[in-house]
C-alpha cells in the first residue's frame, strides 16, 4: 500500500512540475512579431532587385536548329553520330540520334554536354584537366571525353552541345562546335 501511495505522489509531484513548467514557459517566453505580408516582401524583392535574376535561356528552336546542324555536319563526313543539347541546368532539351549511330552514342552526347554546360569549356580541354584532378571523373553525370560544347551568352554558359559515335573525339568535338556555330548565324 506504502509504494502505491509513494508512486501516486511522484506521479501527481512530476505531472505538476511539468504543467507548472511547460505554463511557466508559456508566460516567459517573447512574443514573436507578426510575419509581414507577402506583398510587402515581394516589393522589397523588386526594389532591391537583389533577389530576383534574369537568365538567358535557348529556345527549344534553337536547340533543335543546334543539334541539326551538328548532326548534318557529322553526316556530311559520313560520321554515325547522337546529338544532344542540354540547358543551363543540365536538362536534355533536345536529342537526335543519328541513322546508324551506336546504341552508347546517346547517353555518350547527354553527358557531354552537360559536363561542356557544367564547366563552361570545351569537353577536350576538361578531359586534360584530369592528370591534375583525376576525381572529376567520378561527379555523377559528367564524361570528360571530346564532343562537348558550352554555348554561351554575355559571357555565361546558358547551354552544352554533345555529340558522341565519331571514331574521335576530335571529330565529336568538331560537330558539337558546328551546333554552336549556327546559333550565330
Amino acid at each position: 500500500m506504502k509504494k502505491k501511495f509513494l508512486l501516486g505522489t511522484t506521479a501527481a509531484v512530476v505531472l505538476a512540475a511539468g504543467t507548472f513548467g511547460a505554463v511557466s514557459a508559456n508566460a516567459t517566453a517573447p512574443q514573436a512579431a507578426p510575419a509581414a505580408p507577402a506583398a510587402a516582401v515581394a516589393k522589397k524583392a523588386d526594389a532591391d532587385g537583389d533577389h530576383l535574376r534574369q537568365t538567358t535561356h535557348l529556345t527549344i528552336e534553337a536547340a533543335t536548329e543546334a543539334a541539326q546542324a551538328a548532326l548534318k555536319a557529322a553526316e556530311k563526313e559520313n560520321q554515325r553520330v547522337s546529338v544532344a543539347v542540354v540547358d543551363r541546368n543540365g536538362t536534355t532539351l533536345v536529342t537526335l540520334r543519328g541513322d546508324g549511330a551506336g546504341p552508347q552514342s546517346y547517353e555518350s552526347a547527354v553527358k557531354k554536354a552537360y559536363t561542356a554546360v557544367s564547366w563552361n569549356a570545351p569537353t577536350s580541354v576538361l578531359a586534360g584537366r584530369l592528370a591534375q584532378a583525376p576525381n572529376l571523373k567520378d561527379i555523377p553525370g559528367t564524361l570528360f571525353l571530346a564532343g562537348g560544347a558550352p554555348v554561351t551568352a554575355n559571357g555565361g554558359p546558358i547551354a552544352g552541345i554533345g555529340v558522341a559515335g565519331a571514331p574521335s573525339g576530335d571529330l565529336d568535338e568538331k560537330f558539337a562546335q558546328a551546333g554552336v556555330a549556327s546559333l550565330n548565324d
